[in-house]
């Protein structure tokens, strides 16, 4: 029987929610993600040939079920199960399953992780034999754990979740619903977070784009990939670190920064630390030659030079900035002013 999304996505919610004890949301929610990852690529890749995910022997999720109990469980699923899909699949910063001062200590901790791994045991989940809407279940379901994990701990969605909502608008504004689109049309998230956003405009899209992200946290960069892969886009291209500082993206044949026909992007608001890293007058991409550079505590305007030097001279951006941008002077209403004129 088809799962229906609301039951699902509630059910996890609120079981892995009275396990969680005192640990912080912002913590939780990457133990309970990484399990939910574990169990759908296991139900859905274990044992298919020329699978997009390899799942190396022995480190699937039903060998996690078989270290429920077991005194060292944490030190298990980190070198058993994490470490090689990690390595196999090329993800970054799983999180540490060992870990004391968050899972707590000897039985404390192994009971935790027993009954959260109890949680994806159930019947209900098993992902190789239902399916509902596609296979966007899973997906979709570990976007809505990652929007109410960051309601609850208080932080900002935008940090590492765009709303669906703004997404969509985002899409539409670039109009890639519309575009003659291939599979070698190209999007790019210079700051993709969880990779929502990026998935978001993809999505819009009537082809199967291709897609590349970059994020500087490296725990974020994890979620991200692994969101990628449940939303069945495994081959989107997501890397780990600064992309003001240290863009990964680049053009062999132009020796530059790699240019793209769709950019879209949610980055941090007035980012006050943009140019550690950086000697913005002299930058070797020639991101601030032509517009000037944007004053050293608000970095608003960096990101958005960014995005501009990343497009093709064909290509669409969009980007979400405080609204201070319209209005504030100086630097930033000299680049203004230089953006309007290039319009």
């Amino acid at each position: 029987m088809p799962l229906k999304k609301s039951e699902l996505y509630s059910s996890l919610w609120l079981s892995c929610d009275e396990l969680r004890g005192g640990m912080d949301a912002s913590q939780y929610k990457d133990y309970v993600l990484v399990l939910l990852f574990v169990k759908y690529i296991s139900d859905k890749y274990a044992g298919v040939l020329y699978a997009p995910i390899t799942i190396p022997e022995g480190a699937s999720f039903r060998d996690m079920v078989a270290l429920k109990g077991k005194t060292d469980i944490g030190d298990q699923i980190n070198k058993r199960i994490l470490g090689p899909l990690a390595s196999a699949n090329k993800l970054s910063d799983m999180p540490d399953f060992n870990d004391d001062t968050k899972l707590g200590s000897g039985k404390d901790k192994v009971d935790t992780l027993t009954n959260l791994i109890a949680i994806f045991e159930n019947p209900a989940l098993d992902f190789s034999k239902n399916r509902a809407e596609g296979d966007d279940i899973l997906g979709d379901a570990y976007e809505y754990l990652m929007r109410h994990f960051a309601t609850e701990s208080g932080k900002s969605k935008g940090q590492f979740y765009t709303p669906a909502e703004v997404s969509r608008i985002m899409a539409r504004i670039v109009g890639i619903h519309d575009a003659p689109t291939t599979n070698n049309t190209t999007v790019y998230d210079p700051t993709c977070g969880s990779g929502s956003l990026l998935l978001k405009v993809g999505d819009e899209a009537t082809a199967r784009v291709t897609l590349y992200g970059q994020e500087k946290d490296a725990a974020t960069s994890g979620l991200a990939r692994m969101n990628m892969i449940l939303h069945n886009n495994p081959t989107a291209e997501i890397k780990q670190g600064n992309t003001l500082a240290n863009p990964l993206f680049f053009d062999a044949d132009l020796g530059d920064l790699k240019t793209f026909d769709y950019v879209v992007a949610n980055p941090p608001f007035s980012d006050k630390s943009w140019s550690k890293g950086i000697d913005p007058l002299n930058d070797t991409h020639g991101r601030f030659r032509h517009f000037g550079v944007p004053p050293a505590k608000q970095g608003d305007y960096a990101y958005l030079l960014h995005i501009i030097r990343s497009l093709k001279s064909t290509g669409k951006g969009a980007c979400i900035l405080p609204h201070g941008v319209l209005f504030r002077g100086n630097a930033e209403g000299d680049i203004r002013r230089k953006l309007i004129r290039m319009g």
